[in-house]
């Protein structure tokens, strides 16, 4: 154990470990966040294909299931998070720094699981932007829509023009939506 005085308090840290079974542990954890993310990229693709053939219940079964998702892959952080504190003595590695901090403790398999942890991170951002875009563009085809119903469109209010609201009113039925877009 190691101690760090940091102000008036002392904290304890635990020295790193060698132990070839944690790097392998390590590695594993990796790999489950790996098939996490990959899962919900699938999940991405599922809500986009449900918001092209309206399929409401699709849209609210990817919510459910990315919400599960989530769950199950802040869990798998925690326990990398855990083992790197074991094996270098912080719970903060950045996966990049793994060489750099595990030297020739460094595997194949982690070195292959950290590459393919960035790899799927990038390709899920790709899909979340994606998904991004077509609930933007779902929610303004369905203002457009509402607004068509209604009498056409309505003449945005002065002040509101920086921002991107979508409004339908009605006279007779008093309906007024106010959705960010």
């Amino acid at each position: 154990m190691a101690r760090i005085d940091i102000g008036h308090r002392v904290a304890v840290t635990s020295e790193p470990q060698t132990s070839p079974a944690a790097v392998d542990a390590l590695a594993s954890a990796v790999t489950t966040e790996i098939r996490l993310l990959e899962d919900l990229i699938g999940i991405m693709r599922k809500q986009r294909e449900a918001v092209a053939v309206d399929d409401l219940s699709g849209v609210d079964d990817s919510v459910f299931a990315t919400h599960r998702i989530l769950v199950t892959l802040g869990e798998a952080r925690r326990q990398r998070r855990s083992l790197c504190r074991f094996l270098a003595g912080t719970e903060d590695l950045a996966l990049r720094l793994l060489e750099d901090v595990l030297g020739d403790r460094m595997t194949d398999g982690l070195r292959f699981a950290r590459d393919g942890l960035r790899a799927v991170a990038l390709t899920l951002s790709r899909e979340v932007e994606l998904n991004r875009q077509v609930l933007r563009g779902a929610l303004s085809s369905g203002n457009d829509y509402v607004r068509a119903l209604y009498g056409g469109a309505a003449e945005p209010r002065p002040g509101y023009a920086a921002a991107p609201l979508r409004i339908a009113e009605r006279s007779a039925g008093g309906l007024l939506l106010n959705k960010r877009g």
